[in-house]
C-alpha cells in the first residue's frame, strides 16, 4: 500500500481551512453594508409607514402626512416601459453575439455595449430629453421608460451573451445532429437552458434601473398628481424621494426614508419572486 505523508496531508487541510474561513469573511464583510442599509433605512422611515402612506395621494405644502399611491404606480410603469423597450433588444443581441459574434461586427457591438455600461445616468438622461421630450415638447413618462431601456441594455445584454456561451456545445450539435435548424435550436433548447443565468441578469438591469432618479428628472419629471397617462410627466418613487429628502420638512424627510425602504423591499420581491418562478421552471426541464 502506497504510505500517506502525513505532514503533507494537514498541510492541505490546514490551507483548506484558512481559504474557507478567508472566503467566509469575505462573504460576511460583503453582506454587511446591505444590511447596515437596509436596517438603518428602516429605523428612519418606519414612523411614516403605514396604510394611508401606501393608498393616499402626497399632500399640498405645509400639510402634515399623506401618501405615495401616484409615485408606486407611475414608478410599476417606468420599470415596465424599460422593460418594454429595452429587455427584447437586450435578449436578442446577447442571442447574437453568444450564436454569430465571433466577428468583427460582433466585436465592435461588444466593445459598444461596454462603454454603454459606463455612461453616467445623467448623461443617459439628457440624451432622452434630446431624443424624445423635445420632439414631444414636453416631458413624459414614455422618454423616461426610453431612458431606463438604455440602462438596461449593457447589463442585460452582456449577462445574456455570458449565459448563452455557458450552455455546453454538445447540446447545439445534438440539435444540428438531428436536424433542427440552429435558430430554432437557440430559441427551444440554448435559450431555455440558459434561461436561469438570463434571468439574474435582468433582474440586475431593471435593479439598476429602478434605483435611477437622474435620467427621470430629464424625462418623466414627476408628477404631484394621480396620473397613468404614458404621454404626461409622472411620478416616480426615486423622484419622490429625491424631492422630499432635499426638503426643508421634517415631516417630508421622514416620508422619503420611508419610500427608500419601500424601494429597496420591492426590489427584494421581485428578485425572490423571479428567482423561485426560474428555479421551478429550470427543475422542470432538468427532469
Amino acid at each position: 500500500m502506497k504510505k500517506i505523508n502525513i505532514k503533507k496531508y494537514n498541510w492541505r487541510q490546514t490551507k483548506n481551512a484558512i481559504m474557507t474561513t478567508l472566503s467566509t469573511a469575505s462573504v460576511v464583510v460583503a453582506v454587511i453594508p446591505l444590511f447596515l442599509i437596509f436596517f438603518y433605512t428602516l429605523a428612519q422611515g418606519i414612523s411614516a409607514l403605514n396604510i394611508d402612506f401606501f393608498i393616499h395621494m402626497p399632500k399640498p405644502v405645509g400639510e402634515l402626512g399623506g401618501g405615495m399611491a401616484n409615485t408606486l404606480v407611475g414608478t410599476a410603469i417606468l420599470i415596465g416601459l424599460g422593460c418594454l423597450f429595452g429587455l427584447p433588444i437586450s435578449i436578442f443581441a446577447g442571442i447574437y453575439l453568444a450564436e454569430y459574434g465571433n466577428n468583427t461586427f460582433g466585436t465592435i457591438v461588444r466593445f459598444f455595449t461596454d462603454v454603454l455600461s459606463g455612461v453616467p445616468s445623467i448623461v443617459v438622461g439628457v440624451v432622452a430629453y434630446i431624443l424624445v421630450v423635445i420632439p414631444m415638447k414636453q416631458f413624459s413618462a414614455l422618454a423616461g421608460g426610453v431612458a431606463l431601456a438604455i440602462l438596461m441594455i449593457p447589463t442585460a445584454t452582456r449577462t445574456t451573451e455570458e449565459m448563452i456561451k455557458l450552455v455546453p456545445q454538445s447540446y447545439r450539435e445534438a440539435a444540428l445532429a438531428i436536424g433542427i435548424p440552429q435558430w430554432k435550436a437557440t430559441l427551444k433548447i440554448i435559450l431555455p437552458t440558459a434561461m436561469k443565468g438570463i434571468t439574474t441578469g435582468v433582474l440586475l438591469a431593471i435593479a439598476r434601473a429602478a434605483g435611477e432618479t437622474a435620467p427621470l428628472l430629464f424625462t418623466a419629471l414627476g408628477n404631484r398628481f394621480w396620473s397613468t397617462d404614458i404621454g404626461h410627466p409622472m411620478a416616480s418613487l426615486t423622484v419622490f424621494i429625491y424631492d422630499y429628502a432635499k426638503a426643508p420638512f421634517e415631516d417630508w424627510n421622514r416620508q422619503a426614508w420611508g419610500a427608500a425602504f419601500v424601494l429597496i423591499v420591492l426590489i427584494f420581491i421581485v428578485n425572490i419572486t423571479f428567482r423561485f418562478v426560474t428555479r421551478g421552471r429550470y427543475d422542470e426541464q432538468q427532469n
